[in-house]
C-alpha cells in the first residue's frame, strides 16, 4: 500500500512539473520571428489562393539565425574573410552583429510582402511549390526563399549586393531546407556566363520584386548612376535570358512597390517609377506571353501595408498618398 501511494504521489508530482519543464526547454522566439508570424496571420485573409495561404503558414518553420558577425571595409565581408585580413585591415573594418531583424528583414523590410506576388503567380496558373523551382531576381533577403523551400521548391536568389553574401555566409544558410533547398548566387545575371550556369534553367516561377523598375532601368529624367540598375546586357538579351531560364509555361512576375513620384522641380527619384521597364512588344518578341501589364495594385498593397503597420509609429507612411504598386505577369510560350 505504501509503494502504491508513493507511485501515485510521484505521478502526480511529475504531471505538475511537466508543463514547467516543457516551458523551460522550449526555444525562445525572437521578437522578429514573432512579428513575421503575426504579419503572416494578419495578411492571410487578403490572399485568395491555397498556394499563398500555404506559403504564409510556412512562416512557422523559419528558424532563428545562428549568431554571426559581418564587417564593412570597402565592401561588406563575412567573418571568414575578415579573419584573412591583415592586422591593419582588421583595425579599419566596422563590425556588425547579426540578429534576426537584420537576418530576415535586411535593408528592405519584411519578406511577408512577397505574399502578394505569390498570390498573383497562383492566380495566373502556379499550382504548387512542391518539387518546383523558383528564382528571385534581386532577392534582397533569405526569408521568402526559405518559405519557397519549406514547401518543396529549389529556391534560388540572385543579387549583385555583397552585403547579402556577407550576411548569409554560414553553411546552414544554403542547401536543404524543409522539403526543398535554398541557394544564393552573387553576380551580374545574365551578363556573366558563369553566373548563368550557376543560376541554371527550368524555373516554374521567376519573381522580381522592387528591382525591375522603369525608373531604375530606363529613368525618364537625369539620375545619379549609383541609384540606377545596369543589367549589363540590352533589354532583348535580358528578356531572352529570362525566357530561356523558364520552363515552358513558366511564369515571370514583376512586382514593384513605390513611393509617390517627385515633382518636376525636385530631384528625380528612380525607385518611385515602378512601371515595367520593358514594353509589351518586347516581352512578346522574347517569347513571353503577356498575361497582365502594368496593373495598378494600390488598393491591395495599401491594405497589406496597414496590416503591417506601415502607417503607424515613427516614420509612418501616408499609405493613400505615398504607397503605390504595379505588377506585370508573363508566361513562357511553349
Amino acid at each position: 500500500m505504501k509503494a502504491l501511494l508513493n507511485h501515485r504521489g510521484g505521478y502526480v508530482w511529475i504531471m505538475v512539473l511537466l508543463p514547467v519543464l516543457v516551458f523551460l526547454q522550449a526555444p525562445t522566439v525572437s521578437p522578429t520571428l514573432t512579428t513575421l508570424r503575426q504579419q503572416a496571420a494578419a495578411v492571410a485573409p487578403l490572399v485568395e489562393s491555397r498556394v499563398a495561404k500555404d506559403w504564409l503558414a510556412a512562416v512557422s518553420k523559419l528558424p532563428e539565425p545562428t549568431p554571426r558577425s559581418m564587417y564593412k571595409t570597402t565592401k561588406w565581408i563575412s567573418l571568414a574573410t575578415f579573419d584573412s585580413l591583415s592586422t591593419d585591415e582588421k583595425a579599419k573594418a566596422k563590425k556588425t552583429d547579426v540578429d534576426a531583424e537584420l537576418y530576415y528583414n535586411t535593408k528592405y523590410g519584411t519578406p511577408i510582402a512577397y505574399a502578394r506576388p505569390v498570390d498573383l503567380a497562383a492566380k495566373f496558373g502556379l499550382k504548387s511549390f512542391k518539387k518546383g523551382k523558383v528564382m528571385d531576381f534581386g532577392y534582397g533577403g533569405i526569408g521568402q526563399l526559405r518559405l519557397f523551400a519549406a514547401l518543396g521548391s529549389e529556391a534560388v536568389g540572385v543579387d549583385v549586393d555583397p552585403f547579402l553574401s556577407a550576411l548569409y555566409s554560414m553553411p546552414e544558410d544554403h542547401g536543404p531546407f524543409g522539403q526543398g533547398s535554398v541557394r544564393m548566387v552573387e553576380g551580374h545575371y545574365p551578363a556573366n556566363a558563369q553566373i548563368i550556369g550557376e543560376v541554371g534553367k527550368n524555373y516554374d516561377l521567376i519573381i522580381s520584386k522592387n528591382t525591375l523598375k522603369r525608373g531604375y532601368i530606363h529613368p525618364s529624367r537625369p539620375a545619379d548612376k549609383r541609384m540606377l540598375i545596369d543589367l549589363g546586357v540590352n533589354d532583348d538579351q535580358f528578356l531572352t535570358a529570362i525566357h530561356d531560364a523558364l520552363k515552358p509555361g513558366g511564369l515571370f512576375v514583376i512586382y514593384n512597390l513605390c513611393p509617390a513620384e517627385a515633382p518636376l522641380d525636385k530631384p528625380y527619384v528612380p525607385w518611385a517609377d515602378g512601371h515595367s521597364p520593358f514594353p509589351k512588344e518586347m516581352f512578346e518578341k522574347a517569347g513571353l506571353k503577356v498575361k497582365a501589364f502594368d496593373v495598378s495594385d494600390d488598393k491591395t498593397i495599401r491594405e497589406m501595408g496597414h496590416l503591417f503597420g506601415w502607417d503607424k509609429g515613427e516614420g509612418s507612411m501616408d499609405l493613400e498618398h505615398d504607397l503605390f504598386a504595379w505588377y506585370t505577369v508573363l508566361r513562357r510560350q511553349r
